[in-house]
């Protein structure tokens, strides 16, 4: 049971998904006045129950904030080419401003192919290498969500990373390496731990700001963690019914000065920015 002075350290991220989400709502009716319905089109590929809950989730947010979701859902035995096919279909639809393929994809697709067919003007999860290229140069447009919404988050909740000592446990290409080159662009120090990193405790007991994202259920004990630590848990991981996280948060809140929850942290906060990332888009297009 967590007493008042634990609650005023728990980042919100159902909170603050909603602020964002009535944000894009107003630029949505914005952009509706002027006669452009902003669109995503979002792929699913075969009948994985989580990546059928997560289309689902993100398709109800774009109802939410005023977004045309178009849903195409292929079966498990789709091609290649087929795929590629779709996606460069939507790529020339000038209704439709940003693209999303939802991951994972059946191991006979490769899964890298298809994030360089999307337009990367259309990029809603900002996976296209041109995109990422932009992100590590510093000039940050449509970049992977997770890592944008804990940037908000941290700006939200007014913490100037500058000079900090930024701490990201896991370097996938969807949170872990994006994170440290957002971090860097805001002149953190930043060091980046891995399954391959010896004596993680030595990095992760340094952190002033402390991102973990491996799918590791409780990797980050108590005393694995700097007191006054600001804490963004990214893992997820389902047992007999319950979700985890990779931090072991009820110990780890105490010496936290800011935490997010599993579930209700960062998850919430990334389908989010997906919805903003659509409006950026949509406003490029009707630039260009």
């Amino acid at each position: 049971m967590m007493n008042n002075g634990s609650e005023s350290k728990i980042i919100d991220g159902r909170k603050l998904a909603k602020k964002i989400e009535r944000e894009v709502k107003e630029d949505a009716d914005q952009l509706r006045a002027q006669g452009v319905i902003p669109c995503l089109a979002s792929i699913l590929v075969g009948d994985d129950a989580a990546s059928k809950l997560y289309i689902s989730l993100k398709h109800r947010a774009c109802d939410r904030a005023g977004i045309l979701a178009k849903d195409y859902h292929l079966p498990s035995e789709t091609s290649q080419g087929e795929l590629t096919e779709l996606i460069e279909r939507l790529n020339q639809d000038d209704e439709v401003h940003a693209i999303l393929v939802q991951l994972p994809l059946p191991e006979s697709i490769n899964e890298q192919e298809v994030m360089e067919t999307i337009d990367p003007s259309k990029d809603a999860d900002g996976f296209h290498p041109f995109n990422m290229g932009r992100l590590l140069i510093g000039n940050e447009g449509l970049v992977p969500c997770t890592p944008r919404g804990i940037i908000r988050a941290l700006d939200e909740y007014q913490v100037n990373v500058e000079g900090k000592h930024a701490v990201v446990v896991g370097h996938s290409n969807v949170v872990g390496k994006p994170m440290a080159a957002m971090l860097l662009n805001r002149n953190a120090t930043v060091s980046v731990c891995h399954v391959y990193t010896q004596d993680l405790n030595k990095f992760t007991s340094q952190a002033d700001i402390l991102i973990v994202a491996t799918g590791v259920k409780h990797l980050i004990r108590e005393d694995m963690v700097k007191e006054g630590s600001i804490i963004f848990d990214v893992g997820i991981t389902e047992e007999n019914g319950k979700i985890y996280g990779d931090v072991d948060y009820e110990n780890v809140i105490e010496r936290a000065s800011l935490i997010t929850p599993v579930p209700g942290g960062v998850g919430p906060v990334t389908v989010s920015i997906l919805l903003e990332h659509v409006i950026k888009a949509c406003r490029s297009s009707i630039k260009n």
